[in-house]
C-alpha cells in the first residue's frame, strides 16, 4: 500500500475479519452452548401447537422445528363469520441458550420484502417436557406452545 494512501494497512485485514465473523454468526452460538443449553435445543425440535383468540378471531399455529435448523409454520385463522384463512411460512431457526430465534424466508409461499425481513425471538421457559412459554421482551408478547404429534394440522 502506498504511504500516501489515507487507508491504514491494518484496515483491510480488520474488515476481512469482520466479514468472516458476520458470515459465521449463525454457527457461533451453537458452538458455545453449554450442555444444558444443547439439551434444551434438542428438546425444542419437533412439532408445537399454539392456539389463541384475538378479537373474535381464532388462530391455530403449528410450528415444526427440524434438527437441521429449518422451520415450517402452518397457520389457520377463523374469523367471527367462520371464514377460514390458511397461511404457510418457512425459515431458519436457532437457539442461543436463552432465546428461540426464527428468521422467515417465505411468508405464505413468497419471500418477504428485503426491507422488512420478519424475525421472531422469544425467551424460552420450559414448563415441562411438552410445553413452553415464550416471551418477546421487545414487543411484550407472551406465547404458549405445547408439543403435538408430527402431522398435526392447524
Amino acid at each position: 500500500m502506498d504511504r500516501a494512501s489515507p487507508v491504514p494497512r491494518w484496515l483491510l485485514p480488520l474488515v476481512a475479519l469482520a466479514a468472516l465473523a458476520w458470515v459465521l454468526q449463525a454457527w457461533l452460538p451453537a458452538a458455545t452452548l453449554s450442555q444444558a443449553a444443547i439439551d434444551r435445543q434438542d428438546q425444542l425440535r419437533g412439532t408445537w401447537l399454539r392456539e389463541y383468540d384475538e378479537g373474535g378471531v381464532r388462530v391455530r399455529r403449528v410450528l415444526q422445528l427440524d434438527g437441521g435448523g429449518a422451520f415450517r409454520e402452518s397457520v389457520r385463522i377463523a374469523d367471527a363469520q367462520g371464514r377460514i384463512t390458511r397461511l404457510e411460512h418457512e425459515g431458519t431457526w436457532l437457539y442461543d441458550g436463552t432465546n428461540l430465534k426464527r428468521k422467515y424466508t417465505l411468508m405464505d409461499g413468497r419471500p418477504p420484502s428485503r426491507l422488512n425481513v420478519p424475525f421472531a425471538t422469544f425467551e424460552v421457559d420450559f414448563q415441562g417436557r411438552n410445553d413452553f412459554v415464550g416471551v418477546d421482551h421487545v414487543h411484550r408478547v407472551r406465547v404458549e406452545y405445547r408439543r403435538v404429534p408430527q402431522g398435526t394440522l392447524p
